[in-house]
């Protein structure tokens, strides 16, 4: 807690979740206070508390066949920390970004509880296939790459409409990977967390539109902080339909699907 922060304050709340070095507290957070209270200065070098049990590595290795039990727990294994990254990432902005509306901030912390309380959903299908949270090493590759972000717009652009947009894709085509290796309970959850995800990408759309005037391609490459580009926010396929859910328009896809970098 920084000094000037009330114990009772949404601020702190979301503070103690991301220095929070107890596997615990990560999986099972606590409701966020009622009050916000006076704002404390941004903070953007904020970083996660990571508990002994999650072994963090610079480059984990490529998982298993998902055909195998433990190629399949590996897989939801990563989907767990992708989430744990996402729901503290969500509390980071919250601190980075103190002077947004409320109503911005508000809709980060309801977020925030959706990937936690996903964080459980893979954490029981870990479980079920006879693994448990901690059994693989992570990487904490978001965080390596959000903290880049120094406004708002940028914040919603990769995080919501880059990550979690392409998480759409992904979850859609993990989704058909899981059934294909004819585990029906992983394959539902991968589809239930896709569906959920649509909010989150059609909140940072919302907010995106209201802070720059219009959902334009060009201004949404132009908030990605370098080295960041649209090749690491979509996935192959395209989920267009889900995407289409989310508020993305036709000409938006179609210019995301055509990017290319540069000398291609």
């Amino acid at each position: 807690m920084e000094r000037g922060e009330s114990a009772e304050t949404v601020w702190a709340w979301a503070r103690r979740y991301v220095a929070s070095a107890s596997l615990a507290e990560k999986i099972a957070l606590a409701p966020p206070p009622p009050t916000w209270g006076p704002a404390p200065a941004p903070d953007l070098r904020l970083r996660p508390g990571r508990p002994p049990e999650l072994v963090v590595i610079p480059r984990v290795e490529r998982p298993r066949s998902p055909r195998t039990v433990h190629g399949r727990a590996q897989l939801l294994h990563t989907f767990w920390h992708h989430e744990l990254q996402a729901a503290e990432l969500m509390c980071w902005a919250i601190l980075a970004f103190p002077d947004t509306p409320e109503a911005f901030r508000a809709g980060l912390v309801r977020i925030c509880l959706d990937e936690v309380r996903h964080m459980g959903m893979y954490a029981r299908e870990i479980e079920r296939l006879g693994f448990h949270v901690g059994a693989f090493p992570v990487r904490d590759w978001f965080w390596e790459r959000v903290p880049a972000c120094s406004t708002p717009v940028e914040f919603v652009s990769v995080m919501g409409m880059g990550f979690e947009a392409a998480n759409l894709d992904h979850a859609a085509r993990f989704e058909g990977i899981f059934r294909d290796a004819g585990d029906l309970a992983a394959a539902e959850v991968e589809a239930l967390v896709g569906r959920e995800e649509i909010a989150h990408v059609r909140f940072a759309l919302e907010w995106f539109k209201r802070w720059t005037g219009a959902q334009s391609f060009d201004e949404w490459q132009g908030a990605l902080p370098e080295p960041l580009s649209p090749m690491l926010m979509r996935g192959k396929p395209l989920a267009r339909r889900a995407r289409e859910r989310a508020g993305l328009d036709g000409p938006f896809l179609e210019a995301l699907e055509a990017w290319q970098p540069r000398g291609f």
